[in-house]
């Protein structure tokens, strides 16, 4: 037989010039005739297996080549027997050790950035470590301190968040009335919704307002934020993070440049105006008030995708629980008023100045500290010698009563003395929170 093609060509030679190669199909596999598989004897096995299979003997390679593998190590790109090979290798040779592990370290910082869930303390210490060598040519405003850290601790928060995670459910908590109320929204709803709020703050600085000629006759945060869902592509989307991000930026700049960094006060600057509709707060108080709103909010993000958050700093918490301690004898005034609350005894003011009934707001762990709040009158002074009532509370948690989260039945870890004026400051602190 001559074995020749039908063309008249030999089998082994070449297709011609003008035409493509031929590419060979695939073989058949054994399994996929239908004939009986060949005996292990018909294979030259007539030995019986051992029922662990015995360890393939190692490579035995030069030390040039073995020194050519370890960047393939590093990046865990070897076959098994040049695994093998190259770490026994490593424990004889130094030089090739010291490489591999510098080729490892290297591998390291390739990793893409990682969600961490750092100590909120660690920016402050940073920056700290950064001003002692380096003092900044226009330092940030003690008071705006705090808004800084969490709108980017926020923000940290969101780097990696994708579509479902900003489509999350979230419901927004506070007290009205005395009586719990919530709000369902998204993950992007709640960035609106600090957007629109801190843009309160951003037209009392002459900044542009983020929601432009939506926001005429608008002024308190609720009407703000509802008539920005309302206006907005509903819900919002994840493209809501770069406003509000610009925002807080511009914020920290502009307060920055204002003046009052050495003032604790916050000088000329921290005591311009913020209006909230019906009413108002100086500018380092609004600052705080929005530092505090930003870390609530992100605590219900974070539970809304099952992810870990930690309170604010020490220095910073305790500045945002000295605010709501300065705000808690206006508000009970103004409950009085309502009839939400009894009225001191006597019916009688306290004169401005001077000591009267008091409280005293004893706050434990980080941010702790200790507040006599005047029960009589706001402009009356907290007194250790007119105390008739005792409240100990976590920070945190008391923050959380502020914010409406907790009830003041749960609230107070230990209370001691008047229990009307007691009942009354909790629910003055559960009703400054707000939508």
């Amino acid at each position: 037989m001559s074995g020749g093609n039908d063309d008249g060509r030999h089998p082994t030679s070449g297709p011609p010039p003008d035409q493509p190669p031929r590419i060979p199909l695939p073989r058949a596999s054994v399994e996929d005739t239908g004939r009986p598989l060949p005996a292990l004897a018909d294979l030259g096995d007539p030995a019986p297996r051992d029922p662990a299979p015995r360890a393939a003997a190692p490579l035995v390679l030069e030390h040039r080549v073995l020194k050519a593998l370890l960047g393939a190590w590093a990046l865990a790109a070897c076959s098994p027997e040049e695994t093998a090979a190259v770490e026994e290798h490593l424990g004889d040779c130094g030089a090739c050790a010291d490489e591999a592990r510098r080729l490892r370290e290297a591998v390291g910082l390739l990793h893409p950035a990682e969600s961490l869930d750092l100590d909120p303390a660690l920016r402050a210490r940073v920056l700290q470590g950064c001003l002692e060598r380096r003092p900044p040519r226009i330092p940030v405003p003690e008071w705006a301190s705090p808004y800084d850290a969490e709108t980017a601790r926020l923000d940290a928060l969101l780097q990696d968040f994708g579509d479902a995670e900003w489509h999350a459910p979230v419901r927004l908590r506070w007290f009205e009335k005395d009586e719990p109320t919530s709000r369902r929204t998204t993950v992007a709803g709640v960035i609106a919704h600090l957007l629109t709020v801190d843009g309160l703050v951003a037209v009392a600085l002459g900044l542009e307002d983020p929601m432009g000629e939506v926001a005429a006759d608008r002024p308190t945060p609720a009407a703000r934020t509802d008539a920005y869902w309302r206006a907005s592509h509903f819900p919002p989307t994840r493209a809501v993070r770069a406003p509000w991000r610009e925002q807080t930026h511009a914020l920290v700049r502009t307060v920055a440049f204002t003046g009052g960094a050495g003032d604790a006060g916050g000088g000329a600057a921290g005591k311009l105006a913020v209006p909230y509709g019906d009413f108002e707060l100086p500018l380092h108080d609004a600052m705080l008030d929005r530092a505090f709103e930003c870390w609530v909010h992100a605590e219900d993000i974070a539970d809304a995708v099952d992810y870990p958050y930690e309170p604010p700093s020490g220095s910073d918490l305790h500045q945002m629980v000295g605010l709501a301690a300065r705000l808690l004898p206006t508000v009970l005034s103004a409950r009085r008023r309502a009839g939400l609350a009894a009225p001191p005894p006597g019916r009688h003011l306290v004169p401005a100045g001077e000591p009267g009934r008091s409280l005293r707001l004893e706050i434990e762990g980080s941010g702790g500290g200790e507040w006599l709040i005047p029960l009589d009158s706001p402009a009356a002074v907290g007194s250790a010698e007119h105390e008739v009532a005792h409240v100990a509370l976590d920070g945190a948690e008391f923050c959380r009563l502020a914010a409406g989260h907790v009830s003041p039945a749960e609230a107070a870890a230990g209370q001691v003395g008047d229990r009307a004026a007691i009942r009354d400051v909790l629910l003055a602190a559960a009703s400054l929170s707000r939508m």
